[in-house]
Protein backbone atom coordinates (compact mmCIF):
# COMPACT_ATOMS: atom_id res chain seq x y z
CA UNK A 1 0.00 0.00 0.00
CA UNK A 2 1.08 3.58 -0.36
CA UNK A 3 1.81 6.22 2.42
CA UNK A 4 -1.58 7.65 1.63
CA UNK A 5 -3.24 4.58 3.17
CA UNK A 6 -2.89 3.67 6.67
CA UNK A 7 -3.18 -0.23 8.77
CA UNK A 8 -6.53 0.32 11.29
CA UNK A 9 -4.03 1.10 14.59
CA UNK A 10 -2.10 3.82 13.16
CA UNK A 11 -5.46 5.13 11.45
CA UNK A 12 -7.02 5.26 15.14
CA UNK A 13 -4.40 6.57 16.81
CA UNK A 14 -4.60 9.34 14.64
CA UNK A 15 -8.05 9.60 14.82
CA UNK A 16 -8.86 8.34 18.48
CA UNK A 17 -10.72 5.65 17.51
CA UNK A 18 -10.14 2.39 19.13
CA UNK A 19 -9.90 -0.59 17.06
CA UNK A 20 -13.20 -1.90 18.55
CA UNK A 21 -14.62 1.58 17.07
CA UNK A 22 -13.05 1.25 14.03
CA UNK A 23 -14.72 -2.78 13.74
CA UNK A 24 -18.21 -1.05 15.28
CA UNK A 25 -18.37 1.83 12.43
CA UNK A 26 -16.99 -0.57 9.40
CA UNK A 27 -19.99 -2.93 10.24
CA UNK A 28 -22.62 -0.53 10.91
CA UNK A 29 -21.30 1.55 7.13
CA UNK A 30 -20.39 4.61 9.02
CA UNK A 31 -16.46 3.70 8.09
CA UNK A 32 -15.79 1.27 6.34
CA UNK A 33 -11.65 0.68 4.94
CA UNK A 34 -10.73 1.77 1.87
CA UNK A 35 -8.76 -1.65 1.08
CA UNK A 36 -8.82 -5.06 3.39
CA UNK A 37 -6.08 -7.16 2.44
CA UNK A 38 -7.59 -10.85 0.94
CA UNK A 39 -4.48 -12.33 2.31
CA UNK A 40 -3.82 -10.90 6.22
CA UNK A 41 -7.60 -9.75 6.81
CA UNK A 42 -5.45 -6.21 7.13
CA UNK A 43 -7.70 -3.24 6.89
CA UNK A 44 -6.85 -0.04 5.75
CA UNK A 45 -7.81 3.29 5.59
CA UNK A 46 -7.20 6.65 3.43
CA UNK A 47 -5.60 9.51 4.80
CA UNK A 48 -9.20 11.58 3.06
CA UNK A 49 -10.87 9.38 5.48
CA UNK A 50 -9.51 11.05 8.39
CA UNK A 51 -11.93 14.25 8.61
CA UNK A 52 -15.10 11.77 8.52
CA UNK A 53 -13.13 9.53 11.61
CA UNK A 54 -12.87 12.42 13.75
CA UNK A 55 -16.44 13.97 13.24
CA UNK A 56 -17.91 10.39 14.01
CA UNK A 57 -15.74 10.12 17.55
CA UNK A 58 -16.76 13.53 18.45
CA UNK A 59 -20.83 12.88 17.75
CA UNK A 60 -19.78 9.62 19.87
CA UNK A 61 -18.40 12.31 22.68
CA UNK A 62 -21.87 13.73 22.91
CA UNK A 63 -23.69 10.36 23.57
CA UNK A 64 -25.71 10.25 20.28
CA UNK A 65 -26.64 6.83 19.23
CA UNK A 66 -25.03 4.94 15.62
CA UNK A 67 -28.46 5.53 13.91
CA UNK A 68 -28.22 9.29 14.28
CA UNK A 69 -24.80 9.53 13.48
CA UNK A 70 -25.30 7.98 10.62
CA UNK A 71 -27.85 10.55 8.96
CA UNK A 72 -25.95 13.66 10.35
CA UNK A 73 -23.03 12.73 9.06
CA UNK A 74 -24.46 12.63 5.41
CA UNK A 75 -26.04 16.08 6.09
CA UNK A 76 -24.03 19.30 4.50
CA UNK A 77 -22.27 20.65 7.03
CA UNK A 78 -24.98 23.72 7.71
CA UNK A 79 -27.78 21.42 8.52
CA UNK A 80 -25.79 19.15 10.48
CA UNK A 81 -25.19 22.28 12.91
CA UNK A 82 -28.56 23.15 12.65
CA UNK A 83 -29.77 19.82 14.22
CA UNK A 84 -26.74 19.33 16.83
CA UNK A 85 -27.71 23.35 17.98
CA UNK A 86 -31.60 22.08 18.30
CA UNK A 87 -30.17 18.99 20.18
CA UNK A 88 -27.97 20.89 22.39
CA UNK A 89 -31.24 23.04 23.50
CA UNK A 90 -33.48 20.15 24.01
CA UNK A 91 -30.64 18.53 25.98
CA UNK A 92 -30.73 21.71 28.49
CA UNK A 93 -33.67 21.88 28.79
CA UNK A 94 -33.64 18.43 30.30
CA UNK A 95 -30.88 19.06 32.30
CA UNK A 96 -32.73 22.07 33.86
CA UNK A 97 -35.24 19.73 34.76
CA UNK A 98 -33.52 17.18 36.32
CA UNK A 99 -31.44 19.86 38.28
CA UNK A 100 -35.53 20.88 39.42
CA UNK A 101 -35.93 17.07 40.57
CA UNK A 102 -32.99 17.13 42.45
CA UNK A 103 -33.40 20.25 44.49
CA UNK A 104 -37.44 18.89 44.50
CA UNK A 105 -35.87 15.58 46.48
CA UNK A 106 -33.71 17.68 48.71
CA UNK A 107 -36.51 19.92 49.67
CA UNK A 108 -38.47 16.69 50.77
CA UNK A 109 -35.21 15.05 52.48
CA UNK A 110 -34.65 18.27 54.34
CA UNK A 111 -38.58 17.70 56.03
CA UNK A 112 -40.60 20.02 53.66
CA UNK A 113 -39.13 23.67 54.66
CA UNK A 114 -39.92 25.54 51.82
CA UNK A 115 -41.46 28.62 52.80
CA UNK A 116 -44.01 28.12 50.30
CA UNK A 117 -45.48 25.26 52.00
CA UNK A 118 -46.41 27.73 54.67
CA UNK A 119 -48.38 29.60 51.97
CA UNK A 120 -50.82 27.20 51.09
CA UNK A 121 -54.01 28.22 51.46
CA UNK A 122 -57.41 26.54 51.55
CA UNK A 123 -61.00 27.83 49.68
CA UNK A 124 -63.77 26.77 48.73
CA UNK A 125 -65.35 25.57 45.17
CA UNK A 126 -68.72 26.37 44.38
CA UNK A 127 -70.62 23.72 41.25
CA UNK A 128 -69.82 24.54 38.20
CA UNK A 129 -70.21 23.70 34.63
CA UNK A 130 -67.52 23.17 31.96
CA UNK A 131 -66.85 23.22 28.45
CA UNK A 132 -63.67 21.03 27.84
CA UNK A 133 -61.14 19.91 25.36
CA UNK A 134 -58.34 16.69 25.77
CA UNK A 135 -55.28 16.21 24.63
CA UNK A 136 -52.10 14.73 24.54
CA UNK A 137 -49.33 16.83 24.51
CA UNK A 138 -45.38 17.53 25.89
CA UNK A 139 -44.06 20.27 27.55
CA UNK A 140 -42.90 22.13 24.50
CA UNK A 141 -46.39 21.67 23.17
CA UNK A 142 -48.32 22.73 25.87
CA UNK A 143 -48.82 26.05 25.54
CA UNK A 144 -49.57 26.36 21.88
CA UNK A 145 -52.13 23.34 22.55
CA UNK A 146 -53.48 25.32 25.68
CA UNK A 147 -53.98 29.24 23.97
CA UNK A 148 -55.52 26.89 20.57
CA UNK A 149 -58.22 25.10 23.07
CA UNK A 150 -58.87 28.18 25.16
CA UNK A 151 -59.60 30.21 22.03
CA UNK A 152 -61.80 27.52 20.24
CA UNK A 153 -63.88 27.13 23.44
CA UNK A 154 -64.42 30.69 24.07
CA UNK A 155 -65.35 31.30 20.50
CA UNK A 156 -67.90 28.50 20.53
CA UNK A 157 -69.40 30.17 23.70
CA UNK A 158 -69.53 33.29 22.52
CA UNK A 159 -71.47 31.88 19.20
CA UNK A 160 -73.81 30.29 21.64
CA UNK A 161 -74.51 33.76 23.38
CA UNK A 162 -72.83 32.25 26.08
CA UNK A 163 -70.47 34.46 29.07
CA UNK A 164 -67.29 33.86 27.74
CA UNK A 165 -65.10 35.50 30.27
CA UNK A 166 -64.94 33.03 32.87
CA UNK A 167 -61.81 31.77 34.50
CA UNK A 168 -59.75 28.99 32.50
CA UNK A 169 -58.30 25.88 33.87
CA UNK A 170 -55.79 23.67 32.88
CA UNK A 171 -56.01 19.76 34.42
CA UNK A 172 -53.06 17.33 34.48
CA UNK A 173 -54.60 14.04 34.06
CA UNK A 174 -51.14 12.28 32.96
CA UNK A 175 -47.90 13.74 33.37
CA UNK A 176 -46.39 15.55 31.13
CA UNK A 177 -42.81 16.36 30.39
CA UNK A 178 -40.23 16.89 27.88
CA UNK A 179 -39.96 13.49 26.76
CA UNK A 180 -43.61 12.03 26.72
CA UNK A 181 -46.73 13.20 25.92
CA UNK A 182 -49.58 13.16 28.61
CA UNK A 183 -53.18 13.89 28.77
CA UNK A 184 -54.26 17.63 29.44
CA UNK A 185 -57.56 19.16 29.58
CA UNK A 186 -59.09 22.89 28.82
CA UNK A 187 -62.08 23.78 30.69
CA UNK A 188 -63.92 26.59 31.00
CA UNK A 189 -67.21 27.24 33.19
CA UNK A 190 -70.67 27.76 31.16
CA UNK A 191 -74.14 28.60 32.52
CA UNK A 192 -77.55 27.38 31.16
CA UNK A 193 -77.94 24.47 28.74
CA UNK A 194 -75.19 23.67 26.24
CA UNK A 195 -74.61 21.02 23.65
CA UNK A 196 -71.22 19.44 23.01
CA UNK A 197 -69.56 20.16 19.80
CA UNK A 198 -66.92 18.57 17.87
CA UNK A 199 -63.91 17.43 20.16
CA UNK A 200 -65.06 19.90 22.89
CA UNK A 201 -67.11 18.09 25.50
CA UNK A 202 -69.00 18.87 28.84
CA UNK A 203 -68.46 18.12 32.20
CA UNK A 204 -70.36 18.60 35.95
CA UNK A 205 -67.47 20.19 38.29
CA UNK A 206 -69.28 19.34 41.83
CA UNK A 207 -68.74 21.95 45.34
CA UNK A 208 -65.52 21.43 47.06
CA UNK A 209 -62.51 22.77 48.23
CA UNK A 210 -58.96 22.98 47.06
CA UNK A 211 -55.37 23.79 48.41
CA UNK A 212 -54.16 26.39 46.50
CA UNK A 213 -51.05 28.78 45.82
CA UNK A 214 -50.41 31.95 43.78
CA UNK A 215 -47.29 31.10 41.15
CA UNK A 216 -44.71 33.65 41.69
CA UNK A 217 -43.69 34.88 38.49
CA UNK A 218 -40.34 33.18 39.18
CA UNK A 219 -42.33 30.12 39.26
CA UNK A 220 -44.17 30.50 36.54
CA UNK A 221 -42.57 28.58 33.67
CA UNK A 222 -41.30 24.96 33.23
CA UNK A 223 -39.44 23.24 35.31
CA UNK A 224 -39.33 26.02 38.48
CA UNK A 225 -43.36 25.60 38.80
CA UNK A 226 -42.35 22.11 39.82
CA UNK A 227 -41.39 23.85 43.26
CA UNK A 228 -45.12 24.58 43.33
CA UNK A 229 -46.55 21.57 43.05
CA UNK A 230 -44.24 19.84 45.35
CA UNK A 231 -44.83 22.23 48.24
CA UNK A 232 -48.51 21.44 47.70
CA UNK A 233 -48.05 18.02 47.99
CA UNK A 234 -45.63 18.13 50.61
CA UNK A 235 -48.51 19.99 52.54
CA UNK A 236 -50.78 17.38 52.00
CA UNK A 237 -48.84 14.96 53.72
CA UNK A 238 -48.41 17.50 56.48
CA UNK A 239 -52.16 17.60 56.91
CA UNK A 240 -53.15 14.08 58.60
CA UNK A 241 -56.60 15.07 58.14
CA UNK A 242 -56.93 16.09 54.42
CA UNK A 243 -55.66 14.31 51.00
CA UNK A 244 -56.32 15.27 47.66
CA UNK A 245 -57.97 13.33 45.19
CA UNK A 246 -58.31 13.86 41.50
CA UNK A 247 -56.27 15.44 38.71
CA UNK A 248 -54.09 19.48 40.02
CA UNK A 249 -54.88 21.92 38.03
CA UNK A 250 -53.87 25.70 37.05
CA UNK A 251 -56.70 28.38 36.83
CA UNK A 252 -56.02 31.50 34.89
CA UNK A 253 -55.75 33.65 36.01
CA UNK A 254 -54.74 33.11 39.40
CA UNK A 255 -55.47 35.08 42.58
CA UNK A 256 -53.51 38.43 44.40
CA UNK A 257 -52.61 39.57 41.14
CA UNK A 258 -50.63 36.28 40.05
CA UNK A 259 -50.77 34.92 36.35
CA UNK A 260 -52.57 31.72 37.74
CA UNK A 261 -53.03 29.56 40.39
CA UNK A 262 -51.95 26.07 41.06
CA UNK A 263 -54.95 24.13 43.22
CA UNK A 264 -55.20 20.52 44.09
CA UNK A 265 -58.88 19.05 45.15
CA UNK A 266 -59.42 17.98 48.62
CA UNK A 267 -60.85 14.69 50.21
CA UNK A 268 -61.25 15.43 53.79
Amino acid sequence: MTDSFFLAGRFGAATRLSPKALRLYAEQGLLVPAHVDPTTGYRYYAAEQAGRARLIARLRQLGLPIARIARLIELQPEARLAELRTWLEAETRRLEERGELVEAIARQSRGGDDPLVGAVSVRETAPSKLVCRQGHVTVDALDAFTATAEAEIRSYLARCGKDDGGPMTLHFHEPVNHDGKGLVEIAIPYSGSLEPAGDLSLRLQPAGQEAYLAVPEAHETFPAVLRIYDAIETWFEQSKDLSCFGSPYEIYPGSAGARFDVAYPIQA
